[in-house]
Parts: structure tokens; sequence; C-alpha cells
């Protein structure tokens, strides 16, 4: 059994060797060297905009120099440090905004609870409220194609008490789902608005994804206008 003092010995033993070693190959190294790098925090979350400013101008964590606020998507937003010793930035808190979870895309929907995800997930802004008359109006009949430019659809809809008729399905429309933080104004973006029998309605997205940059710039503008006076912050998108 190896006592105090022969521990002691052996480690010394060691202590004397090179742990760098230079050759022809490379330089290596006789031990493996893990650096400690500093605590960091961990992150604080919240779910609106406001909770995200309200805790940077409450100073709760006593954060001093310079931050930066990320507009990291349309729906999340970070507080970071500066570069710390070790080139890594500290990450305070993090908005992540709660979506509605009822909204579906590029799939058909039986026109009631079409009319229940434009009424509950959508700003009554735009042409909501022409999908809303339309699958509303809408008889259990057959879906028409008209014109020969492949895009234009007709459907049979009520006109009356007692009589029917054919429309032409508006196309494309305008629409704002809440697709960020309730806090901002909806990005509105052009959807493509189809229907088949049964009756079924879909739309489409038809801006390539434009509305996000939207989205981020509201956020920006949001929390430069509720931060104004904080001169250590930074806000990108």
């Amino acid at each position: 059994m190896i006592n105090r003092e022969g521990l002691e010995y052996l480690v010394g033993l060691g202590e004397g060797k090179k742990i760098i070693i230079e050759t022809e190959q490379g330089v290596f190294t006789t031990r493996n060297l893990t650096r400690v790098k500093a605590p960091r925090a961990s992150v604080l979350g919240v779910s609106t905009l406001t909770g995200f400013v309200d805790y940077i101008k409450a100073n709760i964590d006593k954060l001093q120099g310079e931050l930066l606020i990320q507009v990291k998507s349309h729906g999340e937003v970070n507080l970071y440090s500066t570069l710390n010793s070790d080139k890594e930035r500290e990450e305070y808190i993090r908005a992540e905004a709660i979506l509605p979870n009822n909204i579906h895309y590029d799939y058909f929907l039986d026109t009631e609870k079409f009319n229940i995800m434009l009424q509950s997930s959508f700003v009554n802004v735009g042409d909501r409220e022409i999908l809303l008359k339309y699958t509303g109006l809408i008889r259990d009949e057959a879906v028409k194609s008209t014109g020969d430019d492949g895009v234009s659809q007709s459907v049979t809809v009520k006109t009356g008490v007692a009589t029917v008729g054919q429309a032409i399905v508006p196309n494309p429309v305008s629409l704002a789902p809440y697709r960020t933080f309730p806090e901002v104004e909806q990005p509105s973006s052009k959807f493509i608005f189809r229907m088949q029998e049964g009756p079924r309605a879909a739309i489409y997205e038809a801006d390539g994804g434009a509305w996000r940059n939207e989205a981020m710039n509201n956020i920006k503008a949001y929390l430069t206008e509720n931060l104004e006076g904080l001169e250590n912050i930074k806000i990108i998108s």
C-alpha cells in the first residue's frame, strides 16, 4: 500500500517531464489539459416582449457594461453580454412567443374548421371577412375550375334565402395570422386560397417568407421605443 510520502514522490517524478514535445510530425502534449471556463448564468425564459423589457429595466441581476439584444426570429429574442475572456457570450434572458397551434397551411380543412381557424388565429384585417363569407355560404356541391389560367375557381353559394348562384373564389388573398409576439403588429402577407368538394378549403403561403423580415423589424422597433434612453444596449435583427 502506497503512503502519502510515496504518492508525493511519484507526483514529483512527473513534474520534471516535458509537457510539450516538438517533432517533425508536429507539436504534441504528454498530458490532456482542460481549460476551466468562467461560470455562466442560467437563461431566464419569458414568453412576451413586455416581460423581456421589464427584466432589462428592473436590472434585478445588476448587469453592467454593454449588452446586445438579438432579434433572432419572428418568435425569439435574446439578451447577451459582450464577449468574455473565453470569447463567448453570456445569455441572460430569452423571450419565445407562444403562437397558435391550430393554423394549418397547405392542408385542406372542412369549412367549419377552416372558419374557426380564421376567427381564432387571424387578425381581422385584409380578406379575412371575405373568406369567412365564402366558407359560410358555400353549398355542398362541386367546386369548378373556370378559365384557362389554372388559377381561378368558381363555387356555388347562397345568394338569398332560397336562391343560389355562382361566385368566383378570390385569389390571392391578404391575411394576417398570429405569427409573432402579441405586442407588435402582425404582418400581412399573400396567400393562395383553394377549395375542393366536401366542401373543403386551404390556404398556401405566397410571399416567400417575406413576412418574417417584417415581423423582426416590428419587434426591433418595439424594443427600440421601449428601451429608449438605455445607452448601453444595442439591438440587431
